[in-house]
């Protein structure tokens, strides 16, 4: 369970207790596999399960009336897939995966259960889902206020803190599936703007994505560029002892 990305996530939280691993690990009982492009979750789905992401990429999007999507977020290993389902008893977004991905598929009456036997568990996972629901309102910043470069300079800087806070990037850069079709349904672009967006923050010398990796040239530049303060995402160290 070392390297357990959800272990390292809600550990920036709470600090995880024996307690708290057995139960983790007694979470882990159902693994699935699901392949890119097969939705896991679909959009009205109302069955009571959700999903841990183990490895691989999944995103979350809806589809407009006229066919048109919009991701809403993307998912690394760590992240909880279809939670509001469990909670709404019915999703209001579709998941699919980006890449092959392996999940940990969880039962509500198990999750209650393990929220019921360790509380300290429960608010970790509270902490978690309040701090997507602020990344989520921050990507509406993104769409509404930010222009193009600094949108995209912005969304790769989270996505980047995100991954090192489950042990998947540095400031150095991190390994990236996205397409720049996929970059564009979550940023409000076509995706031949994400291509001029991009080379415009390469000859800027603040970063460079190619070939699946995202390297930071100058990491200060990007963030004072894009004016990424990351204090939203609540990385500073566990708050409960």
């Amino acid at each position: 369970m070392e390297n357990n990305p959800l272990i390292h996530k809600l550990g920036a939280f709470v600090a995880l207790k024996d307690a708290e691993l057995s139960v983790l690990a007694s979470l882990h009982k159902r693994r699935r596999t699901f392949v890119a492009g097969r939705d896991l979750v679909h959009q009205g789905q109302s069955d009571q399960a959700a999903y841990i992401l183990a490895s691989g990429w999944a995103c979350s999007y809806k589809i407009l009336e006229d066919g048109q999507r919009q991701i809403v977020d993307f998912q690394i290993p760590g992240d909880f897939l279809g939670l509001r389902s469990i909670l709404l008893h019915m999703s209001d977004h579709s998941v699919e995966p980006v890449t092959d991905i392996e999940v940990t598929e969880i039962h509500a009456a198990d999750l209650l259960d393990a929220f019921a036997r360790t509380p300290r568990l429960a608010t970790a996972v509270l902490w978690a889902a309040s701090r997507d629901e602020a990344m989520v309102v921050e990507h509406l910043v993104d769409i509404g206020r930010r222009d193009a470069a600094q949108r995209m300079a912005h969304f790769l800087l989270e996505l980047g803190a995100r991954l090192t806070l489950v042990k998947l990037g540095s400031k150095q850069g991190y390994a990236c599936p996205l397409t720049q079709y996929l970059l564009a349904d979550a940023l409000g672009l076509s995706a031949v703007h994400v291509n001029r967006v991009l080379r415009q923050l390469r000859e800027a010398g603040m970063v460079t994505f190619r070939d699946g990796f995202v390297m930071y040239e100058d990491y200060d530049k990007m963030a004072k560029f894009a004016q990424f303060d990351p204090s939203y995402m609540d990385h500073q160290g566990p708050l409960l002892k």
